[in-house]
C-alpha cells in the first residue's frame, strides 16, 4: 500500500470521525419541544400534534426536536401548567376550566351559551377578545396560547322522547352532569334537575332510570353507546367547548422572531386540522343516531340561551367576568 493511499485513507477516516462527532453536536442545537396531552392516539386532539410536528419539519427543518407524549404519560391531565411553570414542559393543550382556576376572568367560557358555534369560537379567540384574555393568561400563568382547538358541542340526550322547546320542558328531568359545582349549576340552568353521576355509571343509570338523561358531545355519546339506552337527542348546543395549544413563556421567549412565527403557524395548522375533522365527525353522527332509531330534535336555542345567560348573570359566577364581555361575545358574528 502506497503512502498516498495511507494518507487518503487516514484523511477519510479522520473526516468520518469528525463527522460522527459533529452529528451529535448538531443534534444538540435543536430546540426541544416536549408535548404532554391526555388524548388517546385515535383522537383528533392527539393526531393534531403530528400535524404540528410535520409542519415544523417543513418550515424549520433541523431546528426543533418535537417530542409528543400521549395518554398523559408525561404529566397527568391538569398538571401541565405547573410543569410548564417549572420548566419541565414546553407545550400542551389547556382547557378553559383549567385556565379559569388561575385566570377567573376566563371562567365565562365555562358557562352555558356563551359561545354559539365553532365558527364564532374562532372569531372570538382570533380577535380583540382573544388578544386581551390571552394577555391575562400569559401574565398570570406564564404561558402563551397559540391557537384555539374545538373540543365539541354538548347536547342533551334523553332516555324517553318528549317535546323540548324551552328550558321549562326539562323541568323535573334528572339530567346527569359531571360532579363539580360548575357543571351542576349548568344542568340546573338548563331547566333540569342536575344529578351528579360518574361517567362510568351513566349507561346503567340510563338503562335503569336512575337518571332521565345526560349531556355530552355527540362523539362521546356514540363511543359510550348511550344511544342503546336513550330515545332522543335534543340539539341544545349548550356548551361549545375548546382547549388551547399553549407554550411556556420561557420557551417562547427563547425563540427567535422567525421561530416564534413558525411555531405559532404550526399550532394554528394543528388546530385547523382538528377543527375540520371534529366538525365533520359531529355532522355525520346526527345521521348515525337517526339510523339507530333516535329522535333528533332542535329546540328554541335562543330561548335556552337567554334563560341560561340570565341565570348565570344573576349568580356569583358572573361577578368575576370583565364588564361588558358577555355583550361583546354576543355581538361577535
Amino acid at each position: 500500500m502506497t503512502p498516498s493511499h495511507l494518507s487518503r485513507r487516514t484523511v477519510l477516516g479522520a473526516a468520518a470521525a469528525l463527522g460522527a462527532t459533529a452529528l451529535p453536536a448538531m443534534a444538540q442545537t435543536k430546540t426541544v419541544l416536549r408535548i404532554s396531552t391526555p388524548a388517546v392516539p385515535d383522537d383528533w386532539h392527539a393526531k393534531m400534534w403530528t400535524v404540528f410536528k410535520e409542519q415544523l419539519e417543513k418550515t424549520a427543518p433541523g431546528e426543533f426536536d418535537v417530542q409528543i407524549n400521549l395518554n398523559a404519560t408525561l404529566f397527568k391531565q391538569g398538571a401541565e401548567p405547573a410543569a410548564m411553570a417549572r420548566g419541565n414542559l414546553e407545550l400542551t393543550s389547556i382547557s378553559a376550566f383549567d385556565i379559569a382556576k388561575l385566570v377567573p376572568e376566563f371562567s365565562i367560557f365555562t358557562a352555558g351559551y356563551v359561545v354559539r358555534d365553532p365558527d364564532q369560537q374562532q372569531k372570538i379567540f382570533n380577535g380583540p377578545i382573544g388578544t386581551e384574555l390571552f394577555k391575562l393568561v400569559s401574565e398570570k400563568m406564564d404561558v402563551t396560547p397559540l391557537s384555539t382547538v374545538y373540543l365539541g358541542t354538548r347536547q342533551v340526550n334523553l332516555r324517553d322522547a318528549k317535546p323540548v322547546k324551552t328550558p321549562a320542558d326539562l323541568k323535573g328531568v334528572k339530567l346527569r352532569m359531571p360532579g363539580s359545582k360548575e357543571w351542576l349549576f349548568l344542568g340546573d340552568a338548563l331547566g333540569a334537575t342536575a344529578t351528579p353521576l360518574a361517567f362510568g355509571e351513566v349507561y346503567m343509570g340510563l338503562k335503569t332510570g336512575t337518571i332521565d338523561g345526560q349531556d355530552n358531545p355527540l362523539p362521546s355519546v356514540r363511543a359510550a353507546k348511550f344511544y342503546e339506552v336513550t330515545k332522543q337527542l335534543v340539539l341544545t348546543s349548550h356548551l361549545v367547548d375548546g382547549i388551547f395549544i399553549a407554550i411556556s413563556n420561557k420557551s417562547f421567549n427563547a425563540l427567535t422572531a422567525a421561530q416564534k412565527q413558525k411555531v405559532t403557524a404550526a399550532a394554528q395548522a394543528a388546530a385547523a386540522y382538528n377543527n375540520e375533522n371534529r366538525i365533520k365527525e359531529e355532522g355525520q353522527l346526527v345521521e348515525f343516531f337517526k339510523k339507530e332509531g333516535l329522535q333528533v330534535t332542535t329546540p328554541d336555542v335562543d330561548a335556552f340561551r337567554k334563560s341560561v345567560q340570565a341565570t348565570y348573570q344573576a349568580s356569583d359566577y358572573a361577578k368575576v367576568w370583565p364588564k361588558g364581555l358577555l355583550d361583546r361575545i354576543n355581538a361577535t358574528k
